[in-house]
């Protein structure tokens, strides 16, 4: 199918990476705020973990059932529809955070802005694997992923120069979203997307997941392959003072950690992407990057044998390097799935990836309680063997998709 060939710096990659910048600047906004906010809430020392935990749980729940509604509305709408829907929901959700005054008002509106978040990386990934041609895919796409990263980035400066107010971050955050609506007005629908409209084919059927055991696998194999990221963002570094603690590291600074970890995300994005090309193979840049991830978890548990902030800090940036997949698992979502599940699939699965964290939780906390390892170190590395073990084995069954072509549906 013939349509206008786009380059990585056309207007559907740049609108794309400025959405997910701001994406991300909301979605880790909470992770920065968490303390000042509670504490300006009047929450007690003692249940800021738990009640972390519960709102970062609301937030992925809303992401999952988010991703799945913006996702078939990718398919039967339109992607650019989308990229529209999804960013007026969350800058709205995100404005009214700067207004809470109850921890109950805090989830419902970290849910609704989760609605939100859901289909902004997934549409602009599936837009411009439609637009532009096979060899500069992963390269649109780290592009987006990267200029996304830096979203965290700017928010951890952007509440320390503002004194700490949380606020005024959630106020300039949905600030931000809404005059990107703007950029989006020229912003247009492939054609391939345009010409299946007019297939008589079934568009953004989600069930259509569970009528093949091959393509639900397909699907949950996709899934799999992202978790590694959400752990690490999850568990790892959103509670990477509690770590602190327990192994006697003094003078750490989580918010400063998650921005460290979100620098070094940006470069193994944009690595990734560029290596997937090199390589020509995504499965191959996806066992790369859980070796060095690998390397980087048994590092940081080897902390509780002591060590400093510094090392902390640097073993988070490994992490985040490490955890730098986004791109390429994120990409080869699109790529595995027919034109008329696509932006459902692409959309949902990073979402479901995200919505499987209080799942991830879950387990942790199962594991460190009482019954059965007591301890919440150890805790943390057995769930991440099991977090890490079912990506790897994810990839191992995954098809190769850097060559593959995009004009076919799904039947």
């Amino acid at each position: 199918m013939q349509q206008k060939q786009y380059g990585i710096f056309s207007l559907p990659v740049i609108v794309g990476a400025l959405g997910f910048f701001v994406d991300i600047y909301d979605l880790l906004l909470f992770n920065i705020v968490r303390r000042s906010s509670f504490r300006d809430l009047g929450v007690a020392e003692d249940a800021m973990k738990d009640i972390g935990e519960s709102i970062i749980s609301w937030q992925m729940i809303g992401l999952t059932i988010g991703g799945i509604l913006w996702g078939i509305m990718g398919d039967k709408k339109g992607r650019k529809s989308v990229l529209f829907g999804s960013i007026l929901l969350y800058s709205l959700a995100t404005i009214a955070n700067g207004f809470v005054q109850t921890v109950d008002q805090y989830t419902w509106l970290r849910f609704i802005a989760g609605l939100g978040l859901a289909g902004e990386l997934g549409a602009s990934i599936t837009l411009t694997s439609e637009l532009l041609p096979r060899e500069k895919r992963g390269i649109a796409a780290a592009i987006i992923a990267t200029s996304g990263v830096l979203g965290t980035i700017t928010a951890y400066f952007v509440h320390y120069l503002s004194g700490e107010d949380w606020r005024l971050c959630y106020f300039i955050g949905g600030g931000m979203g809404l005059a990107l609506l703007f950029l989006r007005v020229g912003v247009l629908d492939s054609r391939l997307y345009d010409a299946t409209k007019h297939a008589h084919v079934q568009m953004g059927n989600f069930f259509m997941f569970f009528r093949s055991r091959e393509r639900l696998l397909r699907y949950l194999r996709g899934i799999f392959i992202g978790l590694p990221v959400w752990y690490v963002i999850g568990v790892m570094i959103s509670f990477s003072d509690e770590f602190a603690r327990r192994f006697g590291i003094e003078g750490f600074d989580q918010p400063k950690a998650l921005m460290l970890q979100y620098v070094a995300l940006a470069f193994g994005d944009m690595g990734a992407g560029l290596l997937s090309n090199y390589l020509r193979s995504r499965r191959k840049t996806l066992m790369i990057y859980y070796g060095i991830l690998a390397v980087f978890m048994v590092l940081f548990f080897a902390l509780k044998g002591g060590g400093n902030a510094f090392n902390m800090y640097a073993i988070c940036m490994g992490l985040g390097f490490g955890s730098g997949i986004s791109v390429v698992y994120i990409t080869m979502s699109a790529e595995q799935f027919g034109t008329n599940l696509r932006a459902t699939a692409a959309i949902s699965i990073p979402n479901l990836v995200r919505g499987f964290l209080p799942l991830i939780l879950l387990l942790f906390q199962f594991l460190r309680s009482e019954k059965v390892l007591n301890n919440y170190v150890t805790a943390a590395w057995v769930t991440g063997i099991i977090i890490v073990a079912l990506g790897f084995w994810s990839v191992l069954k995954t098809a190769e998709t850097f060559e593959k072509e995009l004009d076919y549906l799904e039947h």
